[in-house]
């Protein structure tokens, strides 16, 4: 028989959202395989949408290096943890829409959030707004 008084989870806050409005709408997205070694991408990395004439439509992480005729436009914000290898894309739940803490996003390593990125996921109908954890 169960017990009525232990705890069997907890709902953690990780300041990723910061308001209802625009809600934050989950869809389906696709990250590009790895070239080098398997890396796991956690909730709150800022994806990158690959378009251009050498674009292949896929996500990477904000920052990453374009191949010649790519552009990589900041996109949508991964909602759950991803390992993406390098055998294959990894399939993935982002969201396409929300109110988030620009200071708790994450992007590639000595990458910044410029100006064109909020203004690319603004188009998108992602707000960002900076929090301060109390």
């Amino acid at each position: 028989m169960s017990r009525l008084d232990e705890n069997l989870g907890a709902v953690g806050f990780d300041n990723l959202i910061n308001g209802l409005y625009p809600p934050a709408e989950p869809f389906s997205v696709t990250i590009r395989k790895e070239s080098t070694k398997a890396v796991t991408y956690k909730r709150g990395t800022v994806l990158a949408l690959s378009g251009g004439t050498a674009g292949d439509g896929k996500r990477v992480i904000l920052g990453a290096t374009a191949a010649t005729n790519e552009t990589l436009t900041a996109n949508c914000v991964l909602a759950e943890d991803v390992e993406v290898g390098t055998e294959n894309d990894a399939a993935a739940i982002a969201y396409r829409t929300g109110h988030f803490n620009g200071n708790n996003l994450i992007v590639a390593e000595s990458y910044k959030i410029t100006a064109g990125d909020k203004e690319a996921l603004r188009s998108a109908g992602i707000l960002l707004s900076d929090a301060v954890a109390i």
